[in-house]
């Protein structure tokens, strides 16, 4: 539940080189935080439910007639478990609120069991995969593509290339002809593709080997650490992840960074155990190990490219 200090559940991405927003759980009072953030509401693109209980969808019906009130969304795509289609136009009808914009359901359970491809566009894939919590619940992974490789300028300078985009379609791979009738090759200009970043969205779940599976070598784990390690059988009996446990998925995945969410109230700041001692829980584990407070902003960098 919401604290004085945190606010439940939501996760925006920013998308680079794109005026779009991409938004993981909708808890309780998003909307408000979107106003107290510089994100923009109407760059809203798509938004993916884990699960079905209230701390991670209480905002989602407010947030979305928000947006239509607004008048400027060209649609948003909704991907969750198969409730929430059901759950949102009830909200939505029982209060009649009028959405003035498109909205698309997409029940990701099939994707997520049989291990498909939940989106595939020009820059990124997702993929989504079953945990292990009291109800059905995903992660979510996102990657980029692989970028071209590095350009290089110095030999088209040699070979009096012209610049422009010429230059762009060399750097693609691609072969070109000049006016002057020479022919050139893409692979001659541009060194290896180089690998995008990726990011996992992992919450509620008690420890998965599927969280493992879906994380493998991501950039960056969000991972829920409801439970202090001293907890670990309520963690068990609730269905939810101690700090060891994120650690622990983070560590077997080779993941370059964790941040740790989802904290349960009980370790508030003052209390026999705090925020701070569940972070170095985790970091005896795995060190890269970052604590999430609300407006944190992270950017997801390819490990070979970040320090």
């Amino acid at each position: 539940m919401p604290t004085r200090a945190r606010n439940v559940s939501a996760v925006a991405l920013r998308l680079p080189q794109r005026s779009e927003l991409w938004l993981f759980d909708c808890g309780e009072g998003t909307q408000h935080q979107f106003l107290r953030s510089d994100l923009r509401l109407s760059q809203l693109r798509r938004v993916f439910i884990s699960h079905m209980h209230g701390d991670h969808v209480f905002g989602l019906p407010g947030l979305l007639a928000s947006l239509g009130l607004a008048g400027n969304s060209t649609g948003v795509d909704l991907y969750g478990p198969e409730p929430l289609e059901q759950y949102l136009n009830g909200v939505m009808h029982t209060s009649s609120s009028r959405i003035g914009y498109p909205i698309d359901f997409h029940c990701v359970r099939e994707a997520a069991e049989q291990g498909l491809i939940l989106i595939d566009d020009n820059d990124l894939l997702v993929r989504c995969i079953p945990l292990k919590h009291r109800v059905p619940s995903y992660a979510y992974r996102v990657d980029q593509k692989p970028k071209p490789g590095r350009f290089n300028l110095e030999r088209a300078r040699f070979f009096e290339i012209p610049p422009g985009p010429v230059y762009a379609a060399l750097q693609r791979g691609e072969n070109v002809t000049l006016e002057d009738g020479r022919k050139f090759q893409g692979k001659d200009f541009s060194g290896p593709s180089r690998p995008g970043a990726s990011m996992v969205y992992c919450t509620d779940t008690i420890f998965s080997e599927t969280a493992v599976k879906i994380a493998r070598g991501a950039d960056l784990l969000i991972h829920e650490a409801t439970y202090a390690h001293e907890d670990s059988e309520m963690a068990y009996q609730r269905k939810h992840s101690t700090s060891t446990m994120a650690a622990q998925v983070a560590a077997e995945a080779g993941v370059g960074q964790l941040v740790l969410t989802h904290l349960s109230p009980r370790y508030a700041p003052g209390n026999r155990i705090t925020p701070n001692e569940l972070l170095s829980q985790a970091k005896a584990i795995f060190p890269n190990t970052l604590l999430a407070k609300d407006f944190l902003k992270l950017d997801i960098k390819q490990r070979c490219n970040s320090s």
